[in-house]
């Protein structure tokens, strides 16, 4: 296998977002006094822009780009940094700078509109209106950022003046790592496909069971991004994949509602899908 280095890269995904919520320390001893209990056995959370949309829409986007972020990525550390496959990188990073153009112009929607529903708050909250609550709107705008830190998978190549002992410990160290967090990432993508599967498998074998669409259309996004997530260059996974791809994805949706021998077959097909895969990943 050739060096990790040279086939991927570690991505992290940074969002910063203000969430217009604020504790009111007054109403928290309001309803603990009402109560008869201690102000520590729980907290009166306000929303201070009450009824906006314009927020809302900022943080669904954000919502979709993480999860973005998630489907076409592989885990690396405890951090929040994944692992982006280099064949992977150029679909991927368009679909982020697409989302993040359109989470901009949802956050300056936000910005434009945020006098008018401070104003409107102060009717809703009523006496828990408080205006030192409320940003200015540049401090406002400093809340929001989105960026995408790229940095290249460690290498064993130390450019370090340490003794010669040192150096093998350090490479040994970082080997190591790298092949424990490698092993971890190509177990993730064996289980995503995994569990895919499964659904499919639990849904068609229950004839009771009501699906959507998407099990199909999911299904479909899955096999493409797998097949750039493989990092390890697996056979095994690449040859299940395929298979996924060519049992699952070519079926109408109605087709497997409609038809029982078809449904059937199908439902077999995800199962023996699924030993297979169990006797790969339990060698993992």
């Amino acid at each position: 296998m050739s060096k990790l280095n040279n086939k991927a890269l570690l991505v992290q995904l940074t969002v910063s977002q203000a969430t217009m919520r604020k504790r009111d320390k007054k109403a928290t001893q309001e309803i603990a006094l009402a109560n008869n209990t201690d102000v520590s056995a729980g907290n009166y959370n306000k929303a201070l822009l009450p009824m906006a949309q314009s927020l809302s829409d900022v943080h669904k986007k954000t919502t979709l780009i993480r999860q973005m972020y998630y489907d076409n990525t592989l885990h690396w550390g405890g951090d929040g940094t994944m692992l982006l496959p280099s064949a992977n990188y150029l679909s991927y990073m368009g679909k982020f700078r697409q989302g993040k153009t359109e989470w901009t112009t949802l956050v300056s929607k936000f910005l434009d509109d945020y006098p008018r529903l401070q104003s409107n708050a102060q009717s809703f909250l009523g006496s828990l209106y408080n205006p030192s609550d409320y940003p200015d709107i540049d401090d406002l705008r400093n809340k929001f950022s989105m960026e995408m830190i790229v940095m290249p998978v460690p290498a064993d190549d130390f450019r370090v003046s340490i003794s010669d002992s040192e150096l093998a410990q350090v490479q040994a160290d970082v080997n190591a790592r790298v092949e424990s967090a490698t092993t971890k990432a190509m177990h993730e993508a064996w289980q995503r496909l995994y569990d895919r599967v499964k659904h499919i498998s639990d849904k068609l074998h229950d004839h009771k069971a009501i699906f959507r669409d998407t099990m199909i259309d999911n299904t479909k996004e899955l096999c493409d991004v797998l097949k750039r997530l493989n990092v390890n260059d697996d056979d095994n996974l690449e040859q299940l994949r395929a298979e996924v791809e060519q049992s699952f994805t070519k079926e109408h949706p109605e087709s497997l509602r409609n038809d029982p021998h078809l449904r059937s077959r199908k439902a077999n097909e995800a199962s023996d899908i699924m030993k297979r895969m169990g006797a790969y990943m339990g060698e993992m």
